[in-house]
């Protein structure tokens, strides 16, 4: 039997290269999106169609506990139990402290940080009761670091990973992992619309001298994601070049 997988913020750069991987594993795969963004699923849907893939897309505003809980339903309903959760939606509001206002940090917040509560919460208890489960925690390399202007990006990423080494513990004797992936910076449309000077700055900070790809984020998931990676819990998984080792 197929896993059922849902990938929150799937359609965006890092996303797609998720919800592939997993689906060219044999997972059943479904990619949340914005409700805003509803004309851009149905474009990335045929796009995954024309690549051989069947993967499904489904619209809530994961910031939304109600809404998240109505999305787990339907998945639910039309599928059946979720057995992994990648929690992958995100946003930025980037601004020095000095200026940043409170509309910025609660809506970093509300999408980064409570939208892993508001969807792991759903799938949680299923989990247990069934004695498998696999959540995996998209935060970043500035979770770990910090980084100038991201006081709001870098406190909810290191969040993440705080929630996931408090749920790992809940989870480790019913057979539920809880594992964060802390990307650096990767080649997506975002990255590749900077300017050029900015992004060959980046660039030369990083050891390996090049950004790194998104497939190469979603071979590190869909390790996490597998049966045999069934005694991993509680860890961040950096991938990230070399650009931050602890």
């Amino acid at each position: 039997m197929a896993r059922i997988a849902l990938v929150t913020g799937g359609i965006g750069g890092i996303g797609t290269a998720i919800c592939t991987r997993l689906a060219k594993d044999g997972c059943t795969v479904v990619a949340n999106h914005h409700p805003s963004e509803s004309a851009a699923a149905e474009a990335w849907k045929k796009d995954r169609a024309a690549e051989g893939l069947t993967i499904e897309t489904i619209a809530a505003d994961v910031s939304s506990f109600d809404d998240s809980a109505r999305m787990v339903g339907e998945i639910v309903e039309r599928h059946g139990p979720i057995d992994i959760l990648v929690n992958c939606a995100g946003i930025t509001r980037d601004k020095t402290f000095k200026k940043m206002e409170l509309a910025h940090w609660e809506a970093v917040m509300k999408v980064n940080l409570d939208s892993v509560f508001n969807v792991t919460r759903q799938v949680w208890d299923g989990m247990l009761e069934r004695g498998f489960g696999r959540i995996i925690n998209i935060s970043s390399v500035n979770g770990q670091r910090g980084q100038f202007g991201q006081a709001n990006y870098s406190a909810a990423k290191a969040g993440m990973h705080g929630f996931t080494m408090a749920l790992a513990q809940e989870g480790a004797a019913k057979g539920v992992t809880v594992n964060t992936v802390s990307p650096g910076y990767v080649e997506t449309a975002m990255t590749l619309a900077m300017d050029d000077a900015v992004r060959n700055s980046i660039i030369s900070g990083i050891p390996m001298r090049r950004m790194g790809q998104p497939d190469e984020i979603a071979a590190a998931i869909a390790f996490l994601a597998s049966d045999q990676s069934g005694y991993m819990t509680g860890a961040n998984l950096p991938v990230n070049g070399g650009l931050f080792i602890h």
